[in-house]
């Protein structure tokens, strides 16, 4: 309907300009010979009136069928109009008939070639009757239609190449009218289908939870996904344009691999914290040209994280281990010592300075075991323990420290 509108605009826009134009010229002429034909200024002035009409109408169209019968209405009008001027000045020789072949090709243009056919039969009617009135003189009380100078045959002849042209117009133009819509219909569905696909693909990209750039032959950064901006906490104007390898590594040295490549970075996100991603770098073409590169990326930071507390928690196991067992090794010597000391104090004929000495044995010998229960106690993980506490009485407590 919009299209239909707004061919009806232009029809109503050039039927202005031609009309001002031509007849604007021919009073000109006939000023310049000193004879002035009212009917042109009538013309102009009538021309001007129905086309504000018509726009005024216009508004109030709304559907597709009442557009469609005020198309017909335009063009009969202006078949009426054409063939008065026609009539008007001097008939079948009159210079104005080629207006016909214009009202036709709009015809065809905003009606089809149903419409442009029956628009060029009606202008081959009228411009046949008008023939005939001059031809036959059937009208010789009206002075502007006076019989031509042409002979039958002439008169004829041209009538018969006017109306042929006017039909070979209305059937071309009807053809190339209905091709042109095909045309203009495909093309829209075709922009609707590759449409559709684009953003099909680009909710597929954006939607992968793998981190997605591109680079151009440089290697600065052209696009990026919204994953790839979420484990990186960039914005996009903050990156676009920089080289990736400075805003994905740590080290200059990944600019120079070769493509395609799999490998592990170690970076830093917008805000400082750490960031490890796995890499795969592969040529981005255009035919057989290479014109960039294309990024897939994984955030490996929290599985980094997990495999190193996993081997701390190895180690500790180990460490246990080892330390349980040099804890047996050295706590049973020490049991023994430990019990025969305190026998050996028990002898009623231990001196005085002996039995000094068994003590500081004794005593010693309880020592190292609490060392070797602390370092047992050192070699496990410590275990949390989490209660809550009045904030106030530690910062006093630790004050009066």
């Amino acid at each position: 309907m919009d299209e239909i509108r707004v061919r009806l605009k232009w029809l109503m826009a050039f039927r202005v300009v031609v009309v001002t134009l031509l007849l604007g010229l021919s009073i000109a002429f006939q000023i310049a010979k000193n004879e002035l034909v009212f009917a042109y200024y009538a013309l102009i002035v009538l021309t001007y009136v129905i086309t504000i009409a018509y726009a005024l109408a216009l508004r109030y169209l709304d559907t597709p069928q009442k557009l469609q019968q005020f198309a017909y209405v335009q063009i009969g009008v202006d078949l009426l109009l054409e063939t008065f001027l026609v009539a008007r000045t001097e008939g079948v020789s009159s210079p104005f008939s080629a207006l016909y072949v214009i009202t036709v090709s709009f015809a065809s243009l905003i009606l089809q070639r149903r419409g442009g056919l029956l628009t060029a039969g009606v202008s081959a009617v009228l411009f046949g009757l008008v023939t005939n009135i001059q031809l036959y003189g059937l009208l010789d009380a009206v002075e502007w239609l006076r019989p031509s100078d042409l002979s039958t045959v002439q008169t004829l002849q041209t009538y018969g190449v006017h109306a042929l042209a006017v039909l070979a117009v209305g059937f071309l133009s009807g053809t190339l009218s209905e091709q042109l819509k095909r045309a203009d219909q495909s093309l829209v569905e075709s922009e609707q289908g590759l449409s559709r696909l684009q953003a099909f693909h680009e909710n597929v990209v954006q939607s992968i939870p793998s981190g997605v750039f591109t680079t151009d032959v440089e290697g600065r950064l052209t696009w990026l996904n919204r994953a790839a901006l979420d484990m990186t906490g960039y914005e996009p104007g903050t990156v676009l344009h920089r080289s990736w390898w400075e805003v994905f590594s740590d080290r200059h040295d990944h600019a120079s691999r070769m493509v395609p490549a799999s490998f592990e970075v170690e970076s830093q996100r917008a805000d400082g914290s750490r960031l490890v991603l796995g890499m795969t770098l592969s040529p981005l073409t255009e035919g057989n040209v290479r014109v960039g590169l294309v990024g897939v990326f994984k955030d490996l930071t929290q599985v980094r994280d997990l495999e190193e507390e996993m081997r701390r928690r190895e180690w500790f196991a180990k460490i246990g281990e080892m330390s349980a067992g040099m804890a047996h090794e050295i706590r049973n010597p020490l049991g023994g010592m430990a019990g025969a000391l305190q026998m050996l104090r028990k002898e009623p004929t231990l001196g005085e300075e002996n039995a000094r000495l068994m003590d500081i044995a004794t005593r010693e010998a309880t020592r190292l075991n609490t060392i070797v229960t602390e370092f047992l106690r050192y070699s496990r993980p410590p275990d949390l323990n989490l209660k809550e506490c009045d904030l106030r009485e530690l910062v006093n407590d630790t004050v009066a420290l």
